[in-house]
């Protein structure tokens, strides 16, 4: 217990990081300088206001100078980057495993919120994905549908070949319909994750993509043609592969 207790810490301080890093790489700015600050008065933040969750609570979600209200995004990013933690830790346990698809998650947290804003998927994180995850996929990280085996490095490069491969033939028969972001970000999760993961993860995100459009289009007036990330519904179906990939597999063989 008192693991769990310390990996959810742990996660909310790197959640607190990713606040910072999906407000500053969109615009460009550095992720480690300044330090925190409010944006509405720019006033630094003090290490004591800047407990995850915590601080947000303690402070009624306002700023302590100018009570400026604080979104309420910032503490649900902490929290939801301590659940995954915790979860993957409870799936994988601790080891290397555990690190690098910790790192995976806060990674995913990113970029949803990221192209939820400005409709991007930053090249800063799928760029050094990918050659972490070809490495990590070839000689540490199991598969997720076969987890007593590692991944291997031809199921890696496959993956990364699929990934890439896939979402760059749908954006050129679909004329710019994928996002270049989309079609790097596969790559990543194909070289960490193997094919399988990446056909899993599109169906995934396909499916939960199309639910979401749908709510929109009847609920919010949403039209056809409106412009909806596909990002997020990524990175949603990549966590099912990652905790769910191989009930999944043996569901769908076995039904």
């Amino acid at each position: 217990m008192s693991l769990y207790f310390i990996v959810f810490a742990f996660g909310s301080l790197i959640g607190s990081f990713l606040n910072v890093c999906i407000y500053r790489i969109p615009r460009n700015q550095s992720v480690i300088m300044p330090s925190s600050r409010c944006p509405s008065c720019l006033k630094p933040i003090r290490p004591w206001d800047n407990i995850p969750v915590i601080s947000y609570l303690l402070l009624g979600g306002k700023c302590r100078y100018c009570k400026a209200r604080i979104s309420p995004r910032y503490p649900l990013i902490e929290a939801l980057n301590a659940f995954f933690y915790i979860a993957v830790l409870w799936r994988y346990g601790l080891g290397w495993d555990f690190a690098l698809y910790c790192v995976l998650a806060s990674a995913l947290i990113v970029i949803t919120f990221i192209d939820l804003d400005f409709q991007i998927i930053p090249d800063r994180i799928t760029l050094a994905g990918i050659p972490i995850g070809l490495v990590a996929g070839s000689f540490i990280l199991p598969d997720p549908f076969l987890r007593a085996s590692a991944l291997g490095y031809k199921s890696s490069i496959i993956g990364f070949l699929t990934g890439g491969g896939l979402f760059y033939l749908v954006a050129v028969l679909s004329r710019g319909g994928m996002g270049g972001g989309d079609i790097k970000m596969m790559a990543m999760v194909g070289a960490l994750m193997g094919w399988k993961s990446v056909l899993l993860t599109t169906f995934a995100g396909s499916l939960t993509g199309s639910v979401i459009g749908i709510f929109l289009m009847i609920f919010r007036g949403k039209g056809r043609k409106a412009k909806i990330p596909f990002g997020p519904f990524l990175a949603l179906g990549t966590i099912i592969t990652l905790f769910f990939g191989q009930e999944i597999l043996i569901w769908y063989l076995y039904r």
